[in-house]
């Protein structure tokens, strides 16, 4: 089971609990509160999820910047689903805000599974054929009018966040880290090639809190609040957030890219984790772990 956070992640972070999200269900969708409501255990840092019966779950933003992030869900889940080979979200209702929540929230259709450990695989090789084919997917759609992805930019724009991360990480000798290998290989990804071609669709935030398996095999892909166009170097983070060194080349087949766009993709997986670790390293042990887990793959890589 996923671990949880049970500290305050941001200094902005809303108040939610069972109460609440009971007290919201019975004003606004009566005809379910009678059902009952439980916290699900989530690495995630964007929403708090609340399963509401048995075939239902209520997700709330954990900040009111996030709020846009449903309403792009709002806009594309339902368009992409048809294009795409596995489960993704499907939105039962929306709620309004409230005095004591002031954002939207959403319910949504429960989907099975559980969000894969990276060092736990039972079919590693298969699960990567499958998130390769479900990137391909992604990369083949081609409805108009798609928003720019929330990592969909050039790879330099996350260069000062990222140096920034790797100084903090030198002043927290406790986590191990490889500083001066990590700098390394973030200026190698910044050396290649940025993507010349037109922009194609993402998920744009392919981590294992964002991945559902059953029987080792992905059944469903999960928060789309970043979706949209952009450079398909960053739908190439589960070669290293989550896949072992053979399955990865297995995935890099599927998806079939070039060296620079991998290039990118492991880069792009570095940039996120460095910045992860000294933000989430207290408040949300799930999210440091992957993090450590991904700092390593790619100097392993390297």
């Amino acid at each position: 089971m996923t671990a949880m956070s049970t500290t305050q992640m941001h200094p902005d972070q809303l108040s939610i609990d069972e109460g609440l999200v009971q007290r919201l269900i019975a004003a606004q969708f009566p005809q379910w509160a009678d059902l009952s409501v439980e916290r699900v255990p989530s690495g995630g840092t964007v929403n708090a999820l609340y399963r509401l019966g048995d075939t239902m779950v209520v997700r709330l933003p954990l900040v009111t910047d996030a709020a846009a992030d449903l309403a792009r869900e709002l806009e594309w889940l339902p368009r992409l689903a048809p294009h795409l080979p596995v489960t993704i979200p499907h939105v039962l209702a929306v709620g309004e805000p409230t005095d004591d929540y002031p954002a939207q929230w959403a319910v949504y259709r429960w989907l099975d599974g559980k969000n894969p450990d990276p060092d736990a695989l039972s079919k590693p090789a298969q699960l990567a054929r499958d998130l390769g084919e479900f990137v391909v997917a992604m990369r083949s759609v081609t409805l108009p009018g798609a928003p720019r992805a929330h990592r969909g930019g050039p790879l330099a724009l996350l260069d000062e966040e990222t140096r920034s991360a790797i100084e903090e990480l030198r002043g927290l000798p406790e986590e191990s880290i490889d500083c001066d290998a990590a700098t390394a290989a973030w200026e190698q990804a910044l050396r290649a090639p940025e993507w010349d071609g037109p922009p194609v669709w993402l998920h744009a935030d392919l981590l294992p809190a964002n991945v559902l398996i059953a029987d080792g095999r992905l059944t469903a892909v999960i928060d789309f609040g970043t979706t949209g166009a952009g450079d398909p170097a960053c739908d190439l983070f589960p070669a290293w957030t989550l896949l072992p060194a053979e399955a990865r080349q297995t995935f890099r087949q599927v998806v079939n890219v070039d060296d620079a766009t991998w290039t990118r993709g492991r880069g792009r997986a570095l940039s996120q984790a460095l910045i992860a670790l000294p933000y989430y390293r207290v408040t949300n042990p799930a999210m440091a772990h992957n993090a450590r887990h991904v700092i390593r793959a790619v100097l392993e890589e390297l």
